[in-house]
């Protein structure tokens, strides 16, 4: 067996795929968009910010080193002789990380009193056991100015992403500036869970948190994920990508197998399901599963409830559809 120094095993494996390919096989990167890439072979394998993912086959890492060994075979002594021999030959030039310019979320300032969001929140039907845990987490809060409802999306450090705004006493409708849909709202499960549930917004995620309870469930054992608006499939269905929401989650979760859909009754919804467990790797098990009766889960609440849904807030979810 060939000897390979230590050091050479070192350097070969701190190489990232973006380098080797762009030093050794231009002829094989493909940009897709922005800093992300792909390859001319699988265009379902993406390369970004150091990192690669093959999604059709549910396969990931960071180096070349991997890619030569999950993707093309090759054993991990003829991977490292390879990548050395080609640094050998040509000294490869590090590919610069593009800089990042991150966007700053502009919150609406928080009131003193919860009373209007809480009144809005409770008028839907959501339980008012849930709307005081949101409140309390500071994942729903009721701004200064114009009593408006704010949803907010945190990443794994709890910092503040996102923010969807629904007026609680107009139809108004928006996303606070700076808001990245990486971080849409979202209620982790209590503790570790193998299970995601997709709504398109808070209210449906709240909705779908009070059937539970209604029915007995611990609302609290599975993670509950809004995408913050409808997602748009592509006109060729297996082009689409993965929701950015449920991407990052999944990326951030990998004990997480299986996602069920909560998604509209209505054509854009059941196109979106579709589309979904189209574009999703085959690791993970899907179940499309909407509301029984109405256009979501929250029309489907009120009626369990026997609560009269008013032309306002029928007009926002309409807007919010």
């Amino acid at each position: 067996m060939p000897y390979i120094a230590p050091e050479v095993v070192r350097e070969v494996k701190q190489m990232d795929l973006l380098t080797y390919l762009k030093n050794y096989e231009p002829y094989e990167l493909v940009h897709f968009s922005g800093n992300t890439y792909t390859t001319k072979t699988h265009d379902s394998l993406k390369i970004s910010n150091g990192k690669w993912m093959w999604w059709s086959r549910g396969i990931g890492g960071r180096s070349a080193l991997d890619y030569l060994i999950k993707v093309r075979n090759h054993t991990f002594l003829e991977a490292v002789q390879m990548i050395a021999g080609q640094a050998t030959m040509q000294s490869p030039v590090s590919v610069p990380a593009p800089p990042k310019a991150e966007k700053k979320l502009l919150l609406p300032k928080p009131c003193h009193s919860q009373t209007a969001v809480i009144r809005y929140l409770e008028g839907r039907g959501v339980d008012a056991e849930i709307v005081r845990f949101c409140v309390m987490t500071g994942l729903i809060y009721e701004s200064e100015y114009y009593h408006n409802a704010v949803f907010v999306g945190r990443d794994s450090a709890g910092k503040a992403r996102y923010a969807a705004i629904r007026g609680t006493g107009t139809d108004f409708i928006g996303d606070a500036n700076g808001s990245n849909k990486n971080y849409s709202f979202s209620i982790s499960a209590e503790g570790k869970s193998r299970t995601v549930h997709l709504f398109e917004s808070a209210i449906d995620l709240l909705s779908y948190a009070t059937l539970l309870k209604m029915d007995g469930q611990d609302w609290r054992k599975e993670h509950l994920v809004s995408l913050a608006g409808v997602y748009q499939p592509a006109k060729e269905m297996e082009n689409s990508r993965i929701p950015a929401a449920l991407n990052r989650f999944l990326t951030e979760n990998s004990e997480v197998k299986e996602v069920i859909l909560h998604l509209d009754n209505d054509r854009a919804g059941r196109l979106a399901a579709k589309a979904i467990q189209t574009v999703l790797p085959e690791q993970y098990k899907t179940k499309d599963e909407p509301p029984e009766r109405g256009k979501d889960c929250n029309d489907w609440l009120c009626l369990r409830l026997g609560i009269e849904v008013t032309r306002r807030a029928k007009k926002q979810q309409e807007r919010e559809r």
